[in-house]
């Protein structure tokens, strides 16, 4: 629901595109993209994380950006200047 709430306030900021595909499938924005995990088959939870996001649940707190410090292998978000909010699970979440 994290990471929905993410693509919900990217939704909302006029720093992002304002469809819900051009934020998802904004260049280099999303692993998940990048890799292919998005066109993996979602499970109930999925969809009942899709909704909570879509209905305005956001544990993030209004973020903007998250990344795994475990996994990342791109350093840039170490470099920007956004406020450490929230970890949630394995993932950082930043304003």
């Amino acid at each position: 629901m994290a990471v929905g709430a993410v693509v919900v306030n990217r939704l909302k900021s006029p720093l992002f595109p304002d469809t819900l595909y051009g934020v998802i499938y904004e260049p280099w924005a999303f692993t998940c993209v990048q890799d292919g995990q998005i066109n993996l088959e979602p499970d109930e939870e999925s969809y009942r994380a899709a909704r909570d996001a879509l209905d305005g649940i956001d544990p993030t707190n209004g973020c903007l950006f998250y990344y795994n410090p475990k996994t990342a292998t791109s350093r840039w978000m170490f470099k920007r200047p956004t406020d450490y909010t929230e970890t949630i699970g394995n993932h950082v979440f930043m304003k």
